[in-house]
């Protein structure tokens, strides 16, 4: 059963200096890199996904600007697919599904950001479509959200999206965990 990693918004925007910093984004871009690393190594397939905003009113990610940039941690190689998305779920009206069927894929490891928005939805839609799903806990990264008065902090969002996400959409692990059942 192949086996592809699925890198999600790991953008410019996202870490200090970007329109949308995100809290653990420069540790979790380490981590997915060590993930990309070790499946560029087996020659296993890698698949980027970067946001474009063209939603009006929006304030990241925008065409033009270096937010929209690929962070230089997982720099895409020319021969590893980018796919760019509008919506939270990177399969909704892209070629993702459709890469990963040529591919043979049938599991996908999925890293990246925003653990709340686009890593959820993307782990739940591969779900559904039915792909095996791996998510690499310490390779995502999210922020502080309120609800009413009350701030939550990220940790806590981190947490209580993997803990869903791990009850019954995915196996979570962390990339240490990735390497050894890669026998790495």
């Amino acid at each position: 059963m192949a086996t592809a990693l699925v890198l999600i918004d790991i953008q410019n925007d996202y870490f200090h200096g970007g329109r949308m910093e995100l809290e653990g984004s420069e540790e979790a871009s380490a981590k997915a890199r060590a993930a990309l690393e070790l499946f560029r190594s087996r020659k296993m397939p890698v698949i980027h996904v970067n946001h474009l905003s063209l939603r009006p009113g929006a304030t990241f990610f925008l065409p033009g600007t270096e937010g929209l940039e690929p962070h230089e941690s997982v720099t895409p190689r020319p021969d590893e697919p980018v796919v760019v998305k509008h919506y939270p779920n990177s399969f909704r009206e892209t070629r993702l599904r459709d890469i990963l069927s040529e591919i043979g894929a049938q599991r996908v490891v999925i890293a990246g950001m925003m653990t709340h928005m686009c890593v959820d939805a993307t782990t739940r839609a591969a779900l559904d479509l039915g792909f095996d799903c791996t998510v690499l806990h310490d390779a995502c990264a999210t922020r502080s959200l309120a609800f009413g008065s009350r701030v939550v902090a990220a940790q806590d969002v981190q947490a209580a999206f993997l803990a869903a996400l791990g009850a019954a959409t995915a196996n979570v692990v962390g990339t240490d965990e990735l390497r050894r059942l890669a026998g790495a």
